[in-house]
């Protein structure tokens, strides 16, 4: 057997390993990402004064976890309730959906009210309301498992460098090889995952002082909407801005309101995303562009949102992968932005 029937083989072998064991492997990865931003916050915690001192370690880790679950959790309540009263109040905006109907109409000669008319007639309330309590169902029982693998990760971490040595040393590898890869890796995440959340924060706090002076309903809603679809790479900004554009065209009956937002919204989507997080991430990432929106597309067929949220940080993790195996290193170069994947890139 040649090598690139090995690679063939090799590479149907984790296609399928990801798609059926999605249910086990999504959960993991996000206790993965957890797990970094905990270990963010201590790091962060351990520079204050007098706390990094004299509390212990562990104590700091405890209270780190506490932390984030809790902002997670806050978060979470202001999303259900926020999304509860969208479902509640929509026949509120039944009039001027009507005169939208009617606007579209008359402007761009569309029978729109026909068109929506077929679709409603063809849509099962109970066939929604089944699918709208298996997705309820899948997040809790996600969300569960993301807490339990969080604990273990946390447990294991004490351990892990000590076995990993001795595992590596009865097998006769290199330790030190893999543990500046590992180093590397846990590097470009963490700066990836600590810049795109604070890009992320600030394009949803822009966004949220423009739907405020708007008066658009539900505005933290839609800017905590934009903080959490920013993290999809080049389509997550597009579907942020839509969102609310479409409920202010609802809420108001008229395209003024809603012109405003689209501009001024898609204005700090490309300034930040364009000039202000380039610059903050610098080389760290070095994926060339092509390769992350084949990454987005490729990670996104295999788990849907949740591939296209963890395309880039994964894509990275390959890339330092196969920069460190000899055999692999044309492979990454190809991968990578400028064909540069010396040590500097992961710093």
């Amino acid at each position: 057997m040649n090598s690139f029937s090995k690679y063939v083989i090799g590479f149907t072998g984790v296609i399928v390993v990801l798609i059926y064991g999605q249910s086990i492997l999504v959960p993991f990865i996000f206790a993965l990402l957890l797990w970094f931003t905990i270990r963010v916050f201590s790091s962060i915690s351990k520079k204050l004064p007098f706390y990094g001192k004299f509390v212990p370690y562990n104590l700091q880790k405890t209270i780190s976890a506490v932390l984030v679950f809790s902002i997670l959790y806050f978060f979470s309540k202001i999303i259900l309730s926020s999304f509860n009263s969208i479902i509640d109040s929509h026949h509120d905006y039944d009039q001027n959906l009507s005169n939208l109907i009617v606007l579209i109409n008359e402007k761009f000669q569309i029978d729109l009210e026909s068109y929506i008319k077929n679709q409603s007639s063809e849509i099962s309330l109970t066939g929604f309301a089944e699918m709208l309590f298996d997705a309820v169902s899948n997040i809790i029982s996600s969300t569960l498992m993301i807490i339990i693998y969080t604990i273990f990760i946390f447990i294991e971490e004490k351990y892990f460098n000590e076995k990993l040595n001795q595992f590596l040393s009865e097998s006769g590898s290199n330790y030190k090889g893999l543990d500046n890869t590992l180093n590397k890796i846990e590097k470009s995440v963490t700066k990836y995952l600590g810049i795109k959340t604070l890009s992320s924060l600030l394009t949803g706090t822009l966004s949220f002082i423009v739907f405020y002076f708007c008066d658009l309903n539900f505005a933290i809603f839609w800017a905590f909407l934009i903080f959490l679809l920013n993290f999809i790479p080049t389509i997550g900004s597009l579907l942020a801005t839509l969102f609310p554009v479409a409920f202010s065209l609802l809420q108001f009956g008229e395209f003024t309101t809603a012109s405003i937002i689209l501009i001024i919204v898609s204005a700090i989507q490309i300034i930040i995303g364009n000039f202000i997080e380039p610059r903050w991430m610098g080389n760290s990432m070095n994926i060339s562009p092509l390769i992350s929106i084949l990454s987005l597309m490729f990670w996104g067929l295999i788990w849907g949102t949740t591939g296209m949220i963890i395309s880039v940080p994964f894509t990275v993790v390959v890339i330092i992968i196969l920069s460190e195996i000899e055999s692999t290193r044309p492979l990454a170069i190809l991968l990578s932005e400028k064909g540069d994947i010396s040590e500097k890139d992961h710093s």
